[in-house]
């Protein structure tokens, strides 16, 4: 078995996406077999204007606790639910004159 990764599959129809957060092989394809469905998705935001994110902490923590890897989209939606710790930032060196 390859690498574990928790990514996301796409649900929904045309133009109405919804996406569900899975644990699957990272050889498996995008919407194709996984291990356990830990939350969902919903790109578009509600009446309220807010995106709606529901996970399964439990179930995330320990998937990342034996050597799950989430994708970076699923990395930033943990971070923004809470569970992961905010990705580094690049440090990108300034444009100018060399001394």
């Amino acid at each position: 078995m390859g690498m574990v990764r928790i990514r996301l599959a796409r649900f929904g129809r045309k133009n109405l996406p919804f996406y569900r957060i899975f644990v699957a092989d990272s050889r498996s394809p995008r919407d194709g077999k996984h291990l356990e469905v830990v939350g969902h998705y919903n790109p578009l935001p509600g009446k309220d204007g807010m995106k709606r994110i529901g996970v399964n902490s439990d179930r995330i923590k320990y998937w990342l606790s034996v050597g799950a890897q989430p994708s970076d989209t699923v990395r930033r939606l943990l971070n923004k639910a809470g569970i992961l710790p905010a990705p580094p930032v690049p440090h990108m060196p300034k444009k100018g004159p060399n001394p």
